[in-house]
């Protein structure tokens, strides 16, 4: 029986990987569609080391500047079309109007807490946009520019 249990474990074990790798792949693809004026969750991001961003970013491996107009997307979003939306520009709405182009450098990681719906900005979108980054979280809309 003992020698049995050891194949079977493994197999369990390999298993239980492949649903983990499913159940990650399956979680970035919740993002809504991308469409002319994709609804979406503005939020603050510091892209500089030591800042709310974490490491450096998931595109090229750097950190960035607080000046620059960049953004992180939800792990769903960052992908296009089999390949990633990293150094791309995308056009950010507010319900106002007023809009903004900034430079996908990261990703929100949907596996690792952030909402399926987040565009992670920094404080020069913010800036460009005329939010106030205390209030946290905003309704805006985005498309690919």
């Amino acid at each position: 029986m003992a020698a049995t249990a050891k194949p079977l474990a493994a197999l369990l074990l390999a298993a239980l990987a492949l649903l983990q790798l499913v159940s990650i792949s399956s979680e970035a693809r919740r993002s809504p569609a991308v469409t002319a004026h994709t609804p979406a969750v503005l939020t603050f991001n510091g892209f500089q080391r030591g800042e709310s961003g974490g490491g450096a970013s998931a595109c090229d491996g750097h950190f960035h500047s607080d000046a620059e107009r960049i953004v992180a997307l939800s792990s769903g979003w960052l992908r296009l079309d089999g390949t990633r939306r990293c150094n791309r520009m995308i056009r950010i709405t507010t319900h106002g109007g007023r809009s903004v182009l900034a430079m996908v450098v990261d990703e929100c990681d949907s596996s690792r807490g952030c909402d399926d719906n987040i565009v992670d900005a920094s404080a020069a979108v913010w800036k460009a946009l005329g939010l106030d980054i205390d209030v946290g979280r905003v309704r805006v809309t985005w498309s690919d520019a």
